[in-house]
């Protein structure tokens, strides 16, 4: 049976046919109205009637940035959408001509279970995932099944407080996890070190036009593979952060296998040795018991696609 995923991000919204392999067949987009949530039903009923036309589909997953509540419905909250306690499925179900089945899932989840189903934890039955971009997203899957817990928020990693008192969050709280493991984090220590240490950051300067505070996070990837000294310490600094967290999650669940989804992923070893010897380094019990690897994903800028499809299935 195909099936439609649509991944709802803050400046577009993306969707495809999806086979049971996990296969993209066909695709389509429109523009994310973050502040009108009636035009984003509008929107993803327009590219599901686009789709449809075209395949045999019977279901439909919504994978969406936020709170999702446990009856895979209702969009409880949404940081950058303007969601709350909203009724996402029905909204949609009433614009959608079709009896078809229709699953709405938080983002990190679905992209995560893309991960588990057809990519980098094929192989495990317990995973955890972690998508690196604005912010820092997650996914666990626990004996081969999502963990949604009671209210459908659970794997909110980002907001683990990993610095008492650090730097402020935009939930509100002081010192996550993601303040210090996201892409956000990575521009801002860059811009950081570019304004105080000019001398430096000279290629981070260049790739700038010389304004710190237009430094970005594929800048300073570009800069490492290059071989430029602090931009191989900002990305070591991040890959440190991820890693020392994962062992925090790891000493509660144990998983197998940590994968590293998002735009950092483009540095690929320069950041993933920084976070397995971190990881390591605070394993507690390191040396008597199984270490989970950390691998970059496989599915790329498609999972949450794939993986709202593939949950709609279920």
């Amino acid at each position: 049976m195909y099936a439609i995923g649509v991944d709802i991000g803050g400046t577009k919204i993306a969707a495809g046919v999806v086979d049971e392999d996990g296969v993209i067949l066909a695709k389509a987009k429109r523009k994310t109205a973050a502040r009108d949530a009636e035009e984003i039903d509008r929107a993803v009923a327009d590219l599901y009637t686009e789709l449809s036309a075209q395949y045999e589909v019977g279901a439909l997953g919504v994978a969406a940035a936020g709170f999702i509540g446990s009856d895979r419905s209702t969009a409880l909250f949404g940081a950058n959408i303007a969601w709350r306690d909203y009724p996402l499925r029905e909204r949609i179900a009433a614009l959608v001509a079709d009896d078809v089945r229709i699953v709405v899932e938080n983002d990190a989840n679905a992209a995560g279970w893309a991960e588990f189903q057809f990519g980098a934890g094929r192989d495990v039955d317990d995973m955890l995932m972690l998508t690196v971009g604005t912010g820092l997203g997650g996914a666990l899957v626990v004996g081969g099944r999502l963990v949604r817990g009671a209210w459908g928020v659970a794997a909110e990693v980002g907001h683990l407080r990993v610095v008492p008192q650090g730097h402020q969050c935009g939930c509100g709280l002081h010192g996550c996890w993601e303040q210090y493991a996201s892409g956000s984090a990575l521009v801002r220590e860059a811009r950081a070190a570019a304004s105080a240490y000019p001398s430096r950051a000279t290629r981070l300067l260049e790739l700038a036009d010389g304004r710190a505070d237009k430094v970005s996070g594929p800048s300073v990837t570009l800069a490492a593979k290059e071989g430029d000294p602090l931009s191989v310490e900002l990305l070591a600094e991040l890959g440190r952060w991820i890693g020392e967290g994962s062992a925090s999650v790891a000493a509660l669940l144990d998983p197998a296998l940590v994968v590293i989804g998002g735009g950092v992923g483009a540095a690929g070893d320069l950041l993933l040795e920084p976070a397995r010897a971190a990881f390591l380094g605070q394993l507690s019990g390191r040396g008597f018991r199984p270490e989970a690897r950390i691998e970059l994903a496989a599915t790329g800028n498609d999972a949450g696609i794939v993986g709202a499809a593939d949950l709609a299935r279920l």
